[in-house]
């Protein structure tokens, strides 16, 4: 059985709160209370017409699609083959082929078969005794002209070694020992001992005694004026940063905070109002649009179709009927009795033709024998197929 409760359930929530928001979480209050009925009407006053307009260029393209554009596309795309792939082809075809088949045969007598004539009675003979003449004479002559040239080679080149060898021991022992001794006794140790005590001495004694101390009373000075330059620089950096944060930082959050946030939330509120009012309207309008093409569809069809029908189907149905079984049927079998009339005509003067022809020739020539009647150059139709005289292997087997 069921039980009676005896506590109060929470009321459920509802699509949408007190506040004005929506089961979605969407914001609320009064402006947007205020925004969107107004904002919707406007819209949908303002959409009609552009839905049932554009519902009306498209129920108009697609009728021009279906009764000009694919008929006239087919038509130029007719006439693009017929102007511009037919002519090329019909000239690929009957004069470029021919003409090509004609340079290749024309080509294949005039070149091809005397060069293969040519090359095999001519240049292949040709090349078979340079080949004989390379490996029987040239190269048995080159081979002992290289050996003869290499001898030759090998006794020079000793004799040069040796000659080369002397030269440089002359050379040495005559010239580059003395001369390398002359200079370093007599031009890099005296250059060595004048540059060490006239340069090298005066110049440490100048950089240990005057520069040194120089420097660092210099280096000294320059530490303070940085110091100096670096307290007054963070001074002034100091204050254009404060003068910054109170003349452009601080205003800068004012004026985002209590100006352009409050103004952008409006905005946002504005627009995706006017964005749903616009969905709706743009929804509404269709619906708006279906409902009046229906109507104009069937006002159109009781208006034009259903009499132009009734006429057709009650009065241009019987009319035709009749022209049909009281005109054309007499027509059509009165013409087919003259055909047939003609045919039956034709076929009796050909019969008699044929009768007086062969009058003619018995009369001339006298009455052929049973078995050397001359053939009839006449065709003959085929007999019919019986039982007894089929032609096929089946029969012939069960006869025999």
């Amino acid at each position: 059985m069921d039980h009676v409760e005896l506590e109060k359930r929470p009321p459920e929530p509802s699509g949408r709160e007190p506040g004005g928001a929506g089961a979605s979480g969407e914001p609320g209050g009064c402006l947007v209370v205020a925004i969107r009925m107004p904002v919707r009407i406007v819209a949908l006053v303002l959409v009609v017409p552009v839905r049932m307009a554009w519902d009306a260029l498209a129920a108009a393209g697609r009728f021009l699609h279906r009764t000009v554009g694919r008929p006239v596309g087919r038509a130029l795309a007719w006439l693009a083959r017929a102007v511009c792939v037919w002519p090329f082809v019909a000239l690929w075809r009957w004069v470029l082929v021919p003409a090509g088949r004609g340079l290749a045969w024309l080509a294949r007598v005039l070149v091809v078969v005397p060069a293969g004539w040519a090359h095999r009675h001519l240049l292949a003979p040709l090349g078979r005794g340079l080949v004989w003449l390379y490996a029987r004479v040239l190269t048995p002559v080159g081979q002992g002209a290289w050996w003869l040239l290499r001898g030759i080679g090998a006794v020079l080149a000793a004799v040069g070694a040796g000659l080369w060898t002397g030269a440089v021991w002359l050379g040495r022992y005559l010239v580059v020992v003395p001369v390398r001794w002359a200079v370093r006794y007599l031009v890099v140790v005296p250059v060595r001992w004048l540059v060490r005590y006239l340069v090298v001495v005066p110049a440490v004694w100048l950089y240990s005694r005057v520069l040194t101390p120089a420097g660092r009373a210099l280096a000294r000075c320059a530490r303070g004026v940085l110091r100096l330059l670096g307290v007054v620089v963070a001074g002034v950096v100091a204050a254009l940063v404060w003068a910054g944060r109170v003349l452009l930082v601080v205003p800068a959050v004012a004026a985002w905070r209590w100006v352009f946030v409050p103004v952008g939330r409006a905005l946002v509120v504005v627009g995706r109002e006017v964005g749903e009012a616009l969905g709706h309207a743009w929804r509404v309008a269709g619906y708006v649009s279906v409902a009046v093409g229906r109507f104009l569809a069937a006002l159109f069809r009781w208006v034009v179709v259903e009499p132009v029908r009734r006429v057709y189907r009650g009065v241009l149905t019987p009319v035709g009927h009749a022209v049909r079984d009281a005109v054309l049927r007499p027509v059509a079998e009165a013409v087919r009795g003259a055909g047939r009339t003609a045919r039956q005509a034709v076929a009796a003067a050909r019969e008699t033709v044929r009768q007086a022809r062969a009058d003619v020739r018995r009369a001339l020539f006298g009455e052929h024998p049973q078995g050397d009647a001359p053939a009839s150059r006449e065709p003959r139709r085929p007999a019919g197929r019986t039982l007894d005289g089929s032609t096929t292997a089946l029969t012939h087997l069960t006869k025999d």
